[in-house]
């Protein structure tokens, strides 16, 4: 047998201590998955289960009874869907104008024919370290007459400088010859991003995607800032409502009012479910281009 050959069927024996650096490594990463998966099995359970032992305080772990009368009450009130439409209406036209924005700015920040390219990149990174404020925000949202309406909501943020520098270091791993060929052939800028570097794009795109609808999902402080109608408010102002300020004027509409009083405690862990379910069904589809799209970009860029 070839030396090579041998030697490729050596095996490197493990010491204690590399027994001993697994036992603590997978240890530590089911205590992590244990406390981080047990808060949502949780809620789960105390939404599900029958009022009574909800009331009693009796239940850790799995559900007790089954009792859906909670989210029959959610899902009954005209502020949820009102709310949820708002929070999808932001979702999806945020999240477009986002990475419609995103990928125009890195695209000819990744060219290193633009002369531009290193000035402009230092200038808007600068804006991740300092801005303007809270006030001069305010002010200009007002004069803007962007203040108390669904824009204020998506056009201040339309581009994320730290999801830009992302997309523009994955444009950067393309080789130059793509769009060397292209010019040759006679295309325009326009043409060589959309037909040649956005298909080439999917895994960068999809973890945009992720970032901005997540983010717009979960925005609060904004609505809270500049959207004091509440018919313009998303769903996350509804769930401060009745979780952090315990509100009940967010579950007044509610019908059956004893109902409502039994249900009081379950309510807010279905709220809960009922708000941060689409994202649940929606990130295992992206989930996969997650880490491709970012290390890509980080290892060749």
């Amino acid at each position: 047998m070839p030396l090579a050959t041998r030697s490729r069927k050596r095996y490197t024996r493990l010491t204690w201590d590399d027994y001993l650096f697994s036992l603590l490594s997978y240890s530590f990463c089911i205590f992590a998955m244990i406390i981080t998966v047990y808060p949502f099995i949780y809620v789960i359970s105390m939404s599900l289960s029958d009022k009574q032992y909800v009331l009693s305080q009796t239940i850790w772990l799995w559900p007790r009874g089954l009792d859906l009368g909670s989210y029959k009450l959610v899902l009954d009130n005209p502020d949820v869907w009102r709310a949820y439409y708002n929070t999808i209406w932001y979702t999806s036209v945020g999240t477009f104008i986002n990475v419609l924005m995103t990928m125009l700015a890195a695209y000819p920040l990744s060219r290193r024919t633009f002369f531009l390219r290193n000035p402009l990149t230092l200038f808007i990174t600068f804006t991740m370290f300092f801005g303007g404020g809270l006030i001069p925000a305010f002010i200009l949202m007002r004069n803007l007459n962007l203040y108390n309406t669904r824009w204020v909501m998506v056009i201040p943020g339309a581009i994320s400088v730290y999801n830009m520098l992302i997309a523009r270091q994955y444009l950067m791993s393309i080789p130059d010859s793509l769009h060397e060929c292209a010019r040759i052939d006679g295309a325009g800028e326009g043409r060589i991003l959309w037909n040649i570097f956005l298909p080439l794009c999917k895994p960068i795109i999809a973890v945009l995607i992720l970032f901005y609808a997540v983010g717009h999902w979960n925005s609060y402080i904004t609505a809270v800032i500049f959207l004091p109608n509440q018919a313009l408010q998303p769903i996350q102002v509804f769930l401060a409502k009745v979780l952090v300020q315990n509100s009940e004027e967010a579950l007044r509409e509610m019908p059956g009012g004893m109902d409502r009083s039994l249900y009081a405690t379950q309510l807010k862990y279905a709220v809960i479910i009922v708000v941060i379910l689409p994202i649940l069904i929606v990130y295992p589809y992206v989930q996969r281009y997650f880490v491709k799209g970012v290390m890509i970009g980080a290892i060749k860029g």
